[in-house]
């Protein structure tokens, strides 16, 4: 190992988490994703009280649930054979994409619980494929 090498890894080391730079933008896109997630999550429910009675709009919110639970161990499996970077801006694209695509859907037609019954699969899977990744990146950043 060289004299700059050797420099170069004291300094890296000596910095705090909090002022890398790499640290501060996956907490910045963590938490924009974190909001995305929640705004979603309340666009679901009040569509879905609004097609059906508070009961279905549980079901719709669960049934997003269990593919994220059966498949989250496989979405990790995946992080680790693409890298979490890739993952997790492919399964955000994604999940922006859909929501777009169900948002202008809603402009124009009344919404069925079976389409956001669907959406909520989905993007239960996508989940599956994003939480594993997004815990994976911390550590690759950091020093």
């Amino acid at each position: 190992m060289s004299a700059v090498d050797s420099k170069a890894m004291a300094a890296a080391v000596e910095r705090p988490a909090y002022r890398d730079t790499n640290v501060l933008r996956w907490l910045g896109a963590y938490a924009a994703s974190t909001v995305g997630d929640t705004i979603y999550y309340l666009a679901l429910s009040w569509a879905a009280t609004r097609g059906g009675s508070p009961a279905q709009a549980g079901v719709v919110l669960a049934i997003s649930a269990v593919p994220r639970a059966l498949l989250m161990l496989g979405g990790g499996v995946l992080a680790d054979r693409l890298g979490p970077r890739r993952v997790v801006i492919a399964s955000d694209a994604a999940r922006s994409v859909i929501v777009l695509g169900v948002a202008a859907l809603l402009l124009v037609a009344a919404p069925g619980l079976w389409l956001l019954a669907a959406v909520a699969v989905v993007f239960g899977v996508l989940d599956a494929l994003f939480m594993p990744a997004v815990g994976a990146l911390p550590p690759r950043i950091a020093p």
